[in-house]
């Protein structure tokens, strides 16, 4: 079966910012014959001038963050009555997302080569190298490219793209289920809000950190090396406020870099006003980037650890300084990004600098007295009507007059006839005259002249400067990259997160779920989590609503923020990297899919044994319960008894009590359970939990704590008391005492004394003294256990 999840759009615009809105086009391409099962992947960011190649068999799961926004495959493998597999599973797994066949023959992997050897910039080029024999992703390539030409009506500078090939292996396997699941990106409850673990770690101050951040959460590492150096930085970073503030000030006032390259690489077929405008911008925009680039230098030469001084090292390129010079000798000095659509109009006005063009001068000049006479004019009529009118500009509207409503001056609450186009917002008046609206046209002439002008000026500067402007590349990720930390580093500020180890060893101390922290007034419980490949599976039981889920959450994402290279909120953590993360999380059916509560909870647990490994952290939120409790007791300890035989970490959540004896027959089941309390006041006759959410070692003694539950909701007394009665009967008729042999207890003991020596021996920093104590209490407890087994069969006499 084909096990292809491309994340698309997972998250809405609003949910994130504007800078998450999909923008991706993704080609997908399935081998034939002999070759069948091969399926190849291109894909290319509008917004970043980035092409990712990717290759793979039909057995690998390939996760891949792409904010997705269209879906392209040969219309051989859509025909109506002929569709393959992979068709119907893209299209059943992505159905909001625009899906559109092309003619096969542009899939060709000999134009994919060509595309690639043309525009692949030569500090990637050995991108070919990796990606010659993979010829399903270079047919992918060259038809999302050919594609991108004819919708953008543009093609792509030569030497102006970022390509490279994307191996599976690179980073830990996060499904788009569990993703929603554990609200990685998007708030099931409400989108719009940010209580996510990308919300509370976004402090980003640019667009593409922005977009960084998202990805690495959806993707994070698995080499401990690379989160280690990017923890050392985000440590350094802590160390000193003063210069943290200063190199945030300097990330902050960068723009979205890599849209800017992506606009900069299009060459356009036609030359539009709209096209020569955005040309124009984006030189002003590029000339504002790169006069960032020393005090970006001089923020982070005083930093020392590897990631950062390899950063700084980036920003010593020579052709920063090369294409800032020749920009230099063709636009103004004072030529600047501002806001304010007028003021960013004029700077594009006179951005080149004079005695270059003649005939751009006096096109200059000519407008400058068209806006002249417009601010004349305004004030002529102010003057004429005895008006406080004001000279207002919009993109939309061009030049317009504006006033208060509350003007004692308006005769009868008439404006003069002359006015027309008249709207009120608030307390404002907009509004024009025939005599404004031709100087506009006027205007709007001039400005085309100017324009066209200074966009023959821009192209050929540009054509000057492409050869070098692979540099920006490296500057798109350096700044990316370093706004990541910064918002890491500042999470970190504002909550006591702890820098997390890599062992192989799951050890959480006094750890709480970060979005919680985040919504509630005061810090949550804290809770210790300790799973070693001795003691790998955790079942947890608990009440309703004595927070089992939240803590199964909260193991999770701290996963997950510590494989990025966060800090995770914690007093002390240790993780083992988690190539996988799975879950099973809810009770929802999906009519779209005609599945039942209880066929989707299969096929996701499903999902999970057919793709789990023994580097993965599974999460199980109940299981079984979509269907009779004997059948859903059945499946859950079937399940467990796979799951234990794997060196997967996995944590499940469950009300089946009998599942909890399951440790009596594996040594590497662990028992935990969350505590609760009877209070009964002297006004209430009735019992009530109080619920502590701390966790304990061993399985609940709560009895009917469903029925308690229900007691506090407005179901009837009768109903109540009756339910009573028939759990009591029906408790009798099915409990089977289940009595642990003294046999179970000693080789539970062995096990145990076993696994925490090979624990000491792996990851033990102790000196020789205080190991000789901890190997002494080590015996101690395992004299303890070894006698308590023996008073077993003395018990069962009784």
């Amino acid at each position: 079966t084909y096990c292809i999840y491309i994340k698309a759009k997972i998250t809405s615009s609003s949910a994130v910012s504007t800078h998450s809105v999909a923008s991706v086009i993704v080609a997908v391409i399935e081998g034939r014959g002999l070759a069948r099962g091969e399926v190849g992947m291109a894909s290319i960011d509008l917004k970043n001038p980035e092409v990712v190649l990717s290759q793979f068999a039909d057995n690998t799961t390939y996760a891949k963050n792409f904010n997705t926004l269209e879906i392209i495959m040969s219309n051989t493998a859509c025909d109506t009555g002929n569709a393959t597999k992979l068709f119907s599973l893209i299209t059943e797994n992505f159905r909001n997302v625009t899906f559109t066949t092309v003619q096969r023959k542009y899939f060709n992997e000999s134009k994919g080569l060509e595309y690639i050897e043309q525009l692949c910039i030569p500090e990637y080029s050995t991108v070919l190298m990796e990606v010659q024999s993979k010829y399903y992703c270079l047919a992918a390539v060259a038809a999302v490219l050919k594609y991108v030409e004819f919708i953008q009506n543009s093609v792509y500078a030569p030497k102006s793209l970022k390509i490279r090939f994307h191996g599976s292996e690179q980073t830990a396997m996060i499904d788009s289920t569990s993703a929603l699941n554990l609200e990685l990106i998007t708030n099931n409850r409400d989108p719009r809000n940010g209580h996510t673990l990308f919300g509370v770690l976004n402090y980003t101050k640019t667009p593409g950190g922005s977009r960084r951040l998202r990805s690495n959460i959806l993707e994070p590492l698995v080499d401990a090396d690379t989160i280690n150096t990017r923890l050392d930085s985000v440590q350094e970073l802590l160390q000193n406020e003063e210069f943290f503030f200063g190199l945030q000030s300097v990330i902050s006032r960068f723009l979205d870099t890599e849209q800017l390259l992506s606009v900069l690489v299009q060459i356009p077929k036609q030359d539009t006003f709209n096209a020569s405008e955005s040309k124009i911008t984006n030189l002003i925009y590029l000339k504002h980037t790169l006069e960032l680039v020393e005090p970006l230098k001089d923020a982070l030469k005083v930093y020392k650890t590897p990631l950062l001084k390899a950063y700084y090292s980036s920003l010593e390129d020579k052709r920063f300084g090369i294409i800032l010079e020749k920009i230099k000798t063709v636009i103004n000095d004072d030529t600047r990004y501002t806001k304010g659509c007028l003021n960013m109009r004029t700077q594009k006005c006179y951005a080149v600098k004079p005695n270059i063009n003649e005939f751009l001068d006096i096109a200059r000049r000519t407008y400058t007295e068209i806006v002249d006479d417009i601010a004349g004019m305004i004030t002529q009529l102010a003057e004429k009507y005895s008006l406080p009118l004001k000279t207002s500009f919009s993109l939309a509207r061009g030049f317009f007059i504006q006033m208060t409503a509350d003007c004692a001056a308006i005769h009868n609450g008439q404006l003069p006839s002359e006015f027309t186009k008249i709207t009120k917002m608030k307390n404002v008046y907009n509004f024009t005259s025939p005599d404004l609206m031709k100087m506009n046209e006027r205007c709007q002439e001039s400005l085309r002249e100017i324009y066209h002008m200074t966009y023959l000026i821009v192209c050929k500067l540009l054509s000057e400067i492409y050869e070098h402007i692979h540099c920006l590349y490296k500057l798109s990720d350096t700044v990316s990259m370093l706004d990541m930390l910064q918002s890491f580093a500042h999470a970190c500020t504002l909550s006591d997160y702890v820098r997390p180890e890599f062992t192989d060893t799951l050890a959480i101390k006094q750890g709480w779920h970060p979005v919680l922290e985040k919504i509630s007034l005061e810090k949550p419980v804290c809770n210790n989590t300790y799973i070693t490949e001795g003691s790998n599976v955790v079942i947890i039981t608990g009440p309703n609503m004595s927070g089992k889920s939240t803590y199964l959450k909260q193991i999770a994402l701290s996963q997950i923020m510590a494989q990025i290279g966060s800090f995770v909120p914690a007093e002390y953590s240790s993780f083992r990297i988690a190539e996988q993360i799975f879950t099973r999380i809810g009770m929802d059916d999906d009519i779209e899919t005609n599945s039942s509560t209880f066929m989707q909870e299969m096929k996701e647990i499903t999902y999970i044994i057919q793709n789990a490994n023994d580097r993965s952290l599974i999460i199980i939120d109940e299981l079984g319960r979509g269907t009779s409790p004997e059948e859903g007791i059945g499946i859950c300890y079937a399940v467990c008894e796979y799951l234990l035989n794997l060196k997967a970490f996995t944590l499940l959540a469950t009300h089946f009590l009998e599942l909890c004896q399951i440790d009596t027959l594996y040594p590497n089941a662990e028992n935990n359970y969350f505590k609760v309390q009877h209070v009964r006041s002297s006004s209430d006759i009735r019992e009530k939990i109080a619920y502590t959410y701390m966790l304990s070692k061993g399985h609940t003694e709560e009895k009917n704590y469903g029925l308690k539950a229900a007691e506090v909701s407005s179901l009837p007394p009768s109903i109540i008391c009756d339910a009573k009665e028939i759990i009591t009967l029906v408790s009798r008729q099915m409990m089977q005492q289940q009595r642990n042999t003294s046999e179970t207890l000693k080789e539970r003991a062995i096990y145990r004394l076993a696994n925490m020596l090979v624990q000491t021996a792996r990851n033990s920093q102790l000196d020789p003294n205080s190991l000789q104590i901890y190997l002494k209490g080590l015996k101690k407890k395992y004299e303890t256990d070894c006698l308590a087994s023996e008073q077993i069969p003395m018990e069962n006499q009784q």
